[in-house]
C-alpha cells in the first residue's frame, strides 16, 4: 500500500504543536507496518537547510496568472521516510513560525500558501501527477491541507486516491474571504453550503470535512465531543451529518524519543523497576531552575502553550494556594502575553518555589517530564494531548481535566486497581485546587504513589496500535473504491 501524508509541520524541523510530532512519528509506524508512506510538506528554511542537496523531481506550473508555480524536491528523514518538499520561496522561504509573521499575526497570504499545498497534494493523488509514484490513499492533516479533498472533488484528476482528513484541533479552521476562491483555481460551484462556503467565508477545514472519504480525529472522546453544538466550534452539525465517516484514533507517542531509560536530556536514566533514580532528575531540575532544594515539597511541572484553552489561567489562579501547600512549580511555555506576564511575576515573587521559562526548549521539556513529581494539564478542551502520555511514561502522574484524549488516557486514582493519575471535571480554580490537594496527599503516601507511577509506566502508548487502526481504515477505503 502507498500513502501520501500531507502536512504543514514535521518535527524536529517545523513544529508548533502536536501536529509536528504526529507527522514525524505516524509515518514511521506506518512504514513499520508495511506501508510505503511518504510525506508532502512545504520546503521551509529549516528543511532546505537540513536537505541542501535534495534533487528536483517535478515542476508544478502555476494554475493562473496571479499565482506561483512550485517545485518538488525529494529527501529522506533519518528514520528512512521519503519526503516531497514543496519548494516555492515566495510563499514558504520565511523565518520563524510557518503561519505567523514577525509581529505574531497570521501571514496575510496564508490562504494562497496552503492553498498551494492542498492543490499539490490533490495533484499527486491523481493520474495527472508529475511523479511516477502514485498513492493509494491521501492522508490530509488539519486546515492547511484541508482543501485537498475539495480539489479532488471539484477538479477531478482522473483516477484518484481516496482521502482521509484528520482533525488535530477543530479550533483552527482556515477561514478566508470569498475572493480567494478564483485565486485558488476552484470553480464557482464550490461556493455552496455543500461545498467550502462557511457562514459567508471560505473554510479550508470545512472543505476537507465535507469532501473527504473518511474523517478522523485524534481521540475517541474528541470525536464524540466535536459532534455536539457545545464543542463543535460551529461545525457540530456538519460533523454529525458526516458522522458515519468520522472516527477517533488515539495518537501515540514516540517511545524512542521519549524513554526515561535512554533519554539523553536527563541527569539520570530510570524505568519502572528503578524509580529511585527519578529523584536525581528532580534534584537536577530544581537546581537548573533556581528552586530551593526542598525534597519535602512536591514539584509540579507544566509544559504548555500559555492559553486559556490549556487551562493555564486556572493554574495562575491557584498559584498562591499551591505555594502555601507547600509545593513548587516549574513552567515552560509561551503564548498569551498576559499569562506570560503573570507567571514571570510569580517567579519574581517566589523565586525558590516558582521556576518559569518563557519560550520552548526541547531538552528542558524532557527534564520537566522526568523531574516533576506531578504534571499539570487542566485543559478546557484537548483533542488528544501528548504531554499526559509523556508524563505517564516517565512516572510523573498527571492532573487532567476530563476532556478529549485526556479522558481517554488518564484514569483517576480513585480506581485503585487501574488509576494512573488525577481527573477533575469542572474548569474552575476550585476544582483544580481540590484535585491538587488530593494528589499531594497521595504523594505523601510513598507506597501508594509508587504503585500509581508504575501503573502509568506499564501502559503502551506507542504508535503500534494506532498505526494498525489507520491501516484498517486505509484498507477499507481502497476496497470500496
Amino acid at each position: 500500500m502507498k500513502l501520501l501524508f500531507a502536512t504543514s509541520e514535521l518535527a524536529p524541523w517545523v513544529k508548533t504543536g502536536g501536529l509536528g510530532d504526529v507527522s514525524a512519528a505516524l509515518p514511521v509506524a506506518l512504514r513499520a507496518a508495511g506501508i510505503d508512506a511518504r510525506i508532502l510538506l512545504p520546503a521551509y528554511p529549516a528543511l532546505k537547510a537540513a536537505f541542501p542537496d535534495a534533487p528536483l523531481v517535478a515542476s508544478i506550473p502555476p494554475p493562473g496568472p496571479q499565482l506561483y508555480g512550485a517545485a518538488l524536491r525529494a529527501a529522506r528523514t533519518p528514520e528512512g521516510v521519503p519526503l516531497y518538499l514543496l519548494e516555492c520561496d515566495a510563499w514558504f522561504d520565511r523565518p520563524g513560525n510557518p503561519y505567523l509573521g514577525p509581529e505574531g499575526r497570521d501571514w496575510l497570504d496564508n490562504g494562497k500558501r496552503f492553498g498551494l499545498l492542498s492543490r499539490v497534494a490533490a495533484l499527486l493523488a491523481g493520474e495527472t501527477s508529475p511523479l511516477d509514484w502514485r498513492p493509494d490513499v491521501l492522508h490530509c492533516n488539519d486546515w492547511q491541507t484541508g482543501l485537498a479533498p475539495a480539489f479532488l472533488h471539484y477538479l477531478p484528476h482522473g483516477r484518484q486516491a481516496p482521502s482521509v482528513m484528520t482533525i488535530h484541533n477543530l479550533a483552527f479552521q482556515g477561514i478566508h474571504g470569498r475572493d480567494l476562491l478564483p485565486e485558488l483555481g476552484l470553480p464557482e460551484s464550490a461556493w455552496s453550503i455543500d461545498g467550502i462556503e462557511y457562514y459567508g467565508y471560505l473554510s479550508f477545514l470545512k472543505g476537507g470535512i465535507q469532501h473527504a472519504d473518511a474523517i478522523t480525529t485524534v481521540s475517541p472522546s474528541y470525536a464524540r465531543e466535536i459532534q455536539t453544538d457545545h464543542d463543535g466550534m460551529g461545525m457540530g452539525g456538519l460533523l454529525r451529518h458526516r458522522g458515519d465517516r468520522l472516527s477517533g484514533i488515539l495518537n501515540g507517542i514516540d517511545t524512542a524519543q521519549w524513554n526515561p531509560a535512554a533519554d539523553p536530556h536527563l541527569a539520570a536514566a530510570y524505568d519502572g523497576k528503578h524509580l529511585a533514580a527519578k529523584a536525581k532528575n528532580t534534584a537536577a531540575l530544581r537546581a537548573e531552575m533556581g528552586l530551593a532544594d526542598a525534597p519535602q515539597m512536591p514539584l509540579f511541572g507544566l509544559v504548555s502553550r500559555l492559553t486559556n484553552q490549556k487551562g493555564v489561567d486556572l493554574v495562575a489562579a491557584i498559584a498562591e494556594e499551591l505555594a502555601e501547600l507547600p509545593a513548587q512549580l516549574v513552567l515552560l511555555g509561551n503564548g498569551e502575553l498576559e499569562l506570560e506576564k503573570t507567571f514571570r511575576a510569580l517567579a519574581a515573587q517566589r523565586p525558590h518555589q516558582f521556576g518559569v521559562r518563557i519560550g520552548f526548549d526541547e531538552g528542558l521539556a524532557h527534564r520537566i517530564e522526568a523531574g516533576a513529581d506531578i504534571f499539570l494539564m487542566p485543559s478546557r478542551f484537548e483533542p488528544c494531548g501528548l504531554n499526559q502520555m509523556y508524563s505517564l511514561h516517565y512516572g510523573t502522574p498527571p492532573i487532567v481535566r476530563a476532556t478529549g484524549g485526556l479522558a481517554d488516557t488518564v484514569i483517576d486514582d480513585s480506581d485503585h486497581a487501574h488509576g494512573n493519575g488525577f481527573v477533575f471535571s469542572d474548569a474552575t480554580p476550585e476544582a483544580l485546587l481540590a484535585t491538587v490537594r488530593r494528589a499531594v496527599a497521595t504523594w505523601h503516601n510513598r507506597k501508594a504513589w509508587q504503585a500509581l507511577q508504575k501503573r502509568g509506566m506499564q501502559a503502551d502508548f506507542s504508535w503500534t496500535a494506532p498505526a494498525r487502526q489507520y491501516l484498517a481504515l486505509y484498507q477499507s477505503l481502497i476496497q470500496t473504491q
